[in-house]
């Protein structure tokens, strides 16, 4: 049960604090080695909670974890400061029974973490620099600008075709790289009611408007490469073929630091270019790669992996040899794996890639 106006001597002992954080409200589990509380409401607060700490469990060593979530890292910060040794858990990896699953609430997602935590079977995730997080934070807009203007290009064209203009043929590669002629040319169109001109010129506008920050975010990577705290190692990551600005600031803002990973295959799993495996007595099976990854970095290493075999004769042979006993898209993922190797590397020895072309 909750300790509600009674005091608990705890000089040396271990206190485990399960949070489940929500914005409005945290359900919190307390427990000490032998004994569990009842799950109870508290505030979002970690200034309150420390201080509901020390007066209901005075002298204690405290440990908390919480699953990661909308509040990032700032609540472990926070918690740290105020004395509460917190980790930060990926919410796949902490133990869950059948009935948890099926019956899930905040008050048993609180109480099966404290209970993990207590065993020592979480593991932390690793917590970034804030000044990383923020250069992440920038990266990933950047994305979500891009993903916004192809968004909007795609409903002009949607409407045109939809009323049946037709694209001249003078235009038609202008259309696919959106030039200022073929703009020029959306404006100039003639719908059959003002309202579908204030629809094409409203999303129009809108696009222009979101390139011009996308411009904006472009010059000050293209900044960043050349001068300040990330321009040597983003010169390195450049230097492999394939690898070109934006996979190299995207890889920089998500990994921070190389050495975080003991090998390549750990390298791999967080990227997410592993296989799923499947054993059980004589059977052994392997799948596709697996659904858990980084999406931003395998996304990017993807799309670098074909840039890098029109690039490296190496990586061209090696291709070619795997495509003759598998299709394309699995012979790119292990293009991908050399490369992430050849990423690995350079960030360790800081030196940059060198390759000759036979």
């Amino acid at each position: 049960m909750q300790p509600k106006g009674n005091t608990i001597n705890c000089t040396g002992q271990n206190v485990y604090i399960g949070i489940d954080t929500h914005l409005k409200n945290w359900k919190i589990t307390i427990m000490l080695d032998h004994i569990d509380f009842r799950p109870f409401s508290h505030n979002p607060s970690p200034l309150e909670l420390s201080r509901y700490l020390k007066r209901h469990f005075p002298d204690g060593k405290y440990y908390s974890a919480y699953e990661a979530g909308f509040c990032g890292f700032s609540v472990h910060r926070e918690l740290m400061k105020y004395g509460i040794q917190n980790i930060v858990v990926n919410a796949a990896d902490v133990p869950t029974t059948d009935k948890e699953r099926k019956q899930k609430e905040d008050k048993r997602d609180s109480r099966k973490i404290a209970k993990s935590l207590r065993s020592g079977e979480l593991t932390p995730l690793y917590i970034p620099q804030e000044e990383t997080i923020e250069f992440r934070s920038l990266v990933r807009y950047r994305k979500t600008l891009v993903k916004q203007i192809a968004q909007n290009k795609c409903r002009i064209k949607s409407f045109l075709y939809a009323h049946g203009y037709s694209i001249p043929d003078q235009l038609a590669s202008a259309s696919k790289y959106w030039s200022g002629k073929f703009s020029k040319w959306i404006r100039s169109i003639e719908t059959t009611t003002e309202h579908g001109k204030i629809i094409l010129d409203n999303i129009l506008d809108t696009t222009e408007f979101l390139r011009k920050k996308l411009l904006g975010l472009n010059k000050e990577l293209r900044k960043m490469s050349n001068e300040g705290k990330y321009s040597k190692t983003l010169q390195l990551l450049c230097s492999i073929p394939g690898i070109g600005l934006i996979t190299a600031v995207t890889f920089l803002s998500e990994i921070e630091n190389i050495n975080r990973f003991k090998n390549l295959d750990k390298f791999c799993s967080y990227v997410g270019l592993v296989p799923t495996t499947h054993s059980s007595g004589d059977k052994d099976l392997t799948g596709n790669i697996t659904p858990r990854s980084n999406k931003p970095l395998r996304t990017v290493i993807t799309e670098a992996a074909w840039m890098a075999v029109r690039a490296d004769h190496d990586l061209a042979l090696c291709f070619n040899e795997y495509c003759k006993k598998m299709k394309k898209n699995e012979a790119i993922i292990r293009i991908a794996k050399k490369l992430l190797n050849r990423i690995r590397f350079v960030l360790k020895n800081e030196v940059e890639y060198v390759y000759s072309i036979k």
